[in-house]
Order: C-alpha cells, then sequence, then structure tokens
C-alpha cells in the first residue's frame, strides 16, 4: 500500500525523524491560510502517488500568501502526468504546503527489502534530489549500500560510515547517523517494505531534515497497523484493483488486449510470458489463489471483462486447492449473469479437471478447451487479433 508525502512525514515526525513544518491542504484558499499563518516562503506541492511531480510542475514555491493561494488553484484539479503517472496523469486532489529551507546539500536515504539477501538494505547516495533509477544506472558508485541483518537493526557503526561516505561535515556526522537510525526504526515498527527520502537535506545552518519522504507498505502487516490502513487513498488506485481487492483478489492492470484469470503467482508469470511469446499481450495479472471459491471466481470474471482493452480471454488454472470443478462452475455462473461477448479459452489440469471440462461442454456456452499452456496461448492470441 502507498501513502501520500504528507501522510508518510507525519508517522517519520512520529518516531522522531526531522521534517519540515507543513499542512495538508485541498483548497486554495486553506493554501492562503497555511502561507499566511507561517509568515514566511512556502512551497506548494501536489500530492499523488508518483514521483517526478516538480518536472511535471506539480511543486512550486510562494513567496506570498496570495501567491500560494494562485499556485494552489492551478495546481489542484490539474492531471499531472510524470514518468511514473503513465500517459493518463494523476488527478491532484491534496496539497501539501510547507516552509522553505536554506539548502546546502541534497542527498539520498532509502531503505528497502532486498530479495536476494532476505534482509532490508540501507542505502545513501550524494546524488540527492535526482531519480535515483537514473543514479544507479549512470552512475552506480555514487550508490553506498548497507545491508541490515534482521533482529539487529541498522548499527551506529553503519550509519556513521554512510554519514562519512555522503561527505557529511564532521559536525553533522552524530546527528546524521541518529537520523538514519531513527529512520530504520520507523521504516521497522511500521512494517514498510520501502522508505526514501528523496531529498535528504542539509541545511546552511546544520540542520538535517526529510525533504520528501515517500513509504510503502506490505499489505500482509495491515491488519497489524490499523492507522496506517486507514491513510489509504482509493482515489490514487485503478478501480478494478481496488474492486479486486474486496474479494481477496490479486489484480494488477496492464496494456494489452488478452485478460488473464490464473491460480498462483507463478503460473500467473509464466502465463503472461507465453502469451507474449505467441504474439499476444496480456492485459492483466489476475490471481484468485490457491483456496478461491465460485463466488470469487464470479468476481474475477467480472472484473476481467470490465476493462473494454480485453478482446479475450484466457483461464489457465492447475487445479490443486482450487479444484477444477469449483473454478469451471464459477466460470459458468458470471458468462451467465453477464452474457459475455469476448471468445474464452480454458486451460485446465489437476484435481477434477475431468469433471471442470464436463461443467464447461455441458454449460452451452462457447468455450474453447485447450491441450496445453502453448495451445492455450496460441489460440487465445488468435482470438484477440
Amino acid at each position: 500500500m502507498k501513502i501520500h508525502e504528507f501522510q508518510a512525514k507525519q508517522i517519520l515526525k512520529n518516531y522522531g525523524v526531522t521534517v519540515p513544518e507543513g499542512t495538508e491542504v485541498r483548497s486554495a484558499d486553506q493554501a492562503y491560510e497555511v502561507a499566511k499563518k507561517m509568515g514566511r516562503h512556502v512551497v506548494v506541492k501536489a500530492q499523488i502517488h508518483a514521483g517526478g511531480r516538480g518536472k511535471a510542475g506539480g511543486v512550486k514555491i510562494a513567496k506570498t500568501p496570495e501567491e500560494a493561494r494562485e499556485i494552489a488553484a492551478t495546481i489542484l484539479g490539474k492531471k499531472l502526468v510524470t514518468i511514473q503517472t503513465g500517459p493518463d496523469g494523476q488527478l491532484v486532489k491534496r496539497l501539501l504546503v510547507e516552509e522553505t529551507l536554506p539548502i546546502a546539500r541534497e542527498l539520498y536515504l532509502g531503505i528497502v527489502i532486498d530479495r536476494a539477501s532476505a534482509s532490508p538494505v540501507f542505502m545513501a547516495s550524494s546524488a540527492g534530489g535526482m531519480e535515483i533509477e537514473k543514479v544507479a544506472e549512470e552512475t552506480p558508485e555514487l550508490i553506498l549500500k548497507e545491508t541490515i541483518r534482521p533482529g539487529f537493526g541498522l548499527q551506529a557503526f553503519q550509519a556513521r560510515k554512510l554519514a562519512f561516505g555522503l561527505g557529511i561535515p564532521a559536525a553533522s556526522i552524530a546527528q546524521a547517523a541518529d537520523f538514519m537510525m531513527t529512520l530504520y526504526k520507523a521504516f521497522e515498527a511500521s512494517d514498510a517494505s520501502l522508505a526514501e527520502i528523496n531529498p535528504f537535506v542539509l541545511t546552511t545552518d546544520g540542520r538535517l531534515l526529510a525533504l520528501d519522504a515517500k513509504m510503502n507498505f506490505d499489505d500482509n502487516a495491515l491488519y497489524r497497523h490499523k492507522d496506517i490502513h486507514a491513510l489509504r487513498d482509493l482515489d490514487e488506485e485503478d478501480p478494478l484493483e481496488v474492486e479486486a481487492s474486496k474479494y481477496n483478489l490479486n489484480y494488477i492492470k496492464l496494456d494489452g488486449t488478452v485478460g488473464c484469470m490464473v491460480n498462483g503467482a507463478g503460473l500467473a508469470m509464466a502465463t503472461m510470458d507465453i502469451i507474449k511469446y505467441a504474439g499476444g499481450s496480456p492485459a492483466n495479472f489476475l490471481d484468485v489463489g490457491g483456496g478461491a471459491n465460485a463466488e470469487q471466481v464470479r468476481h474475477a470474471f467480472e472484473i476481467l471483462l470490465s476493462d473494454k482493452n480485453v478482446k479475450a480471454v484466457l483461464i489457465n488454472i492447475f487445479g490443486g486447492i482450487l479444484r477444477c470443478d469449483v473454478l469451471a462452475t464459477g466460470v459458468v455462473e458470471a458468462a451467465k449473469t453477464l452474457g459475455i461477448k469476448v471468445p474464452v479459452v480454458v486451460r485446465l489440469e489437476g484435481t477434477n479437471v475431468q469433471e471442470g471440462q464436463r461443467i464447461l461442454k455441458d454449460s452451452g456456452l462457447n468455450f474453447t478447451v485447450a491441450n496445453g499452456m502453448k495451445d492455450a496461448a496460441e489460440k487465445v492470441v488468435a482470438l484477440a487479433k
């Protein structure tokens, strides 16, 4: 789950991470009032779940309260198109009005889960304010890394090593190390999967603050953090993905034409790969899971068909916990209810496969039954075209 910058900063502040003074607003008049109360220059920042806001015109400095109101009126209701939103952009409904700072240096801090080492990794770079992906591609030597042993946390010597590596002045080393260790505590305690400060700034008067903040959280741990779960902004998510989450379905919208319904993430990836190999393009990743029932399958089918880009559907199921007959029953119910108009290719293997195929055959509906994944992919791609 993702949250907004102002929300991430509040969480970090609760753990003792230093952040600039700022307030979330939802109207131009509110922006005026906040800027007036601060009594100094402010920065008005669009709040969307995407990076690259500054380049897209979503971050601007206001020298007066009146200017803050004008900028807010310009940004609110605007669709920002950044490198992370895609061409459709994201509608701005919230702003963060924040104090400006006398910046001496812009740095980068980030914590992610490294799957290879099965551990969190703390990253730091002197190239703050830049897209970290670009830094990794062009100047990877500028990214410093410290692997964190689970159960031990970020150690003081690791934090000092990173601080020295960033070239932070000797007088600020202890402050920087404390900042990093506090950031890691917030990351760990909130079950985050990502915590990123870009830029992490050193001011001309020697302070260290999180000028920007981004946090993502492990969905499977949100039951332990009801306060964080309450921060979820459904306006920032794809409507079909939101609908899928109501039924515990794993759905991610893509830009192809072949809808995919599978059970298991590994099978989902293999199915998308073989569709590409056959010359097609998947329209989604939809995993109904190992223990889905007929009702969940019906909802999954409804979600698939709600995507107007879907020209054909491939149902690729290996019956283990989710039996083939249960899957077939759900598919038939959904097909009859929805009156499907796109071709559907079905490949079933595993528990009760013969019963599942019989249910499909006796349904009176025009399903195309495939023999194996290769045959299924070739048939669905041909039908989609």
